[in-house]
């Protein structure tokens, strides 16, 4: 199969439902160590077995009973809090009205069936997939109780993060959560092609444990995840024909400084540059679609040269940075927004692929969920 297809990954069927698990933790020093990768690298086979030394060295916590946790971590500045738990992705939606899970980029098969494939060997899911939703008043007054209470663990990991973890084992406890997310929708925020792992596990061998694949649901009232741009630079086309596409399209361009032009990046502004030239681009964008979608459905196309490559970038600077090695074309985005996004998916378009940076996210050993032990 062509690795460059994309896809829509399926979707799930309601209601919305967190299981408990027994989770998985590192050690804090090992938790955002870039060393502790190598937990989760090749041979995958033998990654379960890793972590089992790894308990015997107590630099591995195993829970006796399961539960849903209440992760929160500050990162940056940003603290984040959400549930964790077992997502059930045992049911798929048949009609729109039946959704609960929302992608908003689509997914490339291979790489999808290469996760899947490594989450079978290992027995594990390493990381949860990250969803968000704007969660209702039960679920939080339910939160708000939980943190008055002294969590099960507290640290700061070898990354700068910090944690604070509270396992919900009491059947009314989970019974009260269950009841609060049973009418919740939610948006996949990272994880998009974890997402479609888990459904092809779950295909390939229906029933436990592979019905359920780990997940972390924040809400984004609460505690509010940064949404930024992800940033294009293009092999190929010059500034100038960037012109050209813009007069094709009837897009304002407009040739500026490098200050002014970064100045006004905004909802309806972009900026070009080739690393010595900057101009700004009005874009035309209605209320129901996202300046990103403008620029892949509409500006590229009308591009004299192809490009023959598009790379990402999370900020200004990785992008201008990739601009000083070689010759390009940076496309600097302005920041989407999240009720525009939830206006699309709901529309049942998908925004191109890397339109979105949600942000911060946890570093990963903090929750990790065993398909053994189920």
């Amino acid at each position: 199969m062509d690795s460059s297809v994309v896809v829509t990954p399926p979707y799930l069927a309601g209601p919305l439902r967190l299981h408990p698990f027994r989770g998985l933790m590192l050690a804090p020093s090992r938790i955002g160590d870039p060393a502790a990768a190598r937990a989760f690298a090749r041979p995958y086979r033998d990654v379960a077995a890793r972590l089992t030394r790894w308990q015997a060295q107590g630099q591995v916590h195993h829970d006796d009973a399961p539960a849903v946790y209440l992760h929160e971590y500050t990162a940056g500045g940003i603290t984040v809090r959400g549930l964790v738990g077992a997502l059930d992705i045992s049911h798929r939606a048949q009609n729109p009205a039946e959704r609960v899970v929302y992608p908003h980029e689509g997914v490339h098969p291979v790489q999808a069936a290469e996760l899947a494939d490594r989450m079978a060997e290992m027995q594990l899911n390493p990381a949860p997939i990250l969803l968000v939703h704007r969660g209702g008043g039960a679920v939080r007054a339910r939160l708000r109780h939980l943190l008055a209470t002294t969590p099960d663990h507290e640290f700061s990991d070898r990354g700068g993060q910090r944690h604070r973890v509270w396992a919900i084992r009491e059947a009314e406890d989970l019974a009260a959560v269950d009841a609060a997310l049973a009418g919740s929708r939610a948006l996949i925020a990272d994880g998009h092609h974890r997402y479609d792992a888990y459904l092809r596990l779950q295909q390939r061998n229906p029933g436990r444990p592979t019905d359920l694949g780990l997940a972390m649901l924040v809400d984004q009232d609460d505690t509010p995840l940064f949404l930024g741009a992800i940033h294009r630079v293009l092999s190929g086309p010059s500034l100038d024909q960037l012109a050209e596409a813009a007069r094709a399209t009837g897009t304002p361009f407009r040739v500026r400084d490098s200050a002014e032009a970064v100045a006004r990046l905004g909802p309806d502004t972009l900026v070009a540059t080739d690393g010595e030239r900057w101009a700004t681009l009005e874009l035309q964008v209605s209320a129901s679609r996202a300046s990103v979608e403008l620029v892949h459905e509409d500006l590229i196309p009308a591009l004299p040269t192809a490009p023959t490559r598009i790379a990402h970038f999370h900020s200004v600077e990785e992008a201008l940075a990739q601009l000083s090695r070689r010759p390009g074309l940076a496309l600097l985005l302005p920041a989407p927004d999240f009720d525009l996004v939830l206006r699309i998916v709901a529309a049942d378009r998908l925004l191109p692929e890397k339109a979105t940076s949600f942000q911060p996210k946890a570093n990963i050993g903090v929750l990790i969920r065993s398909l053994r032990d189920e």
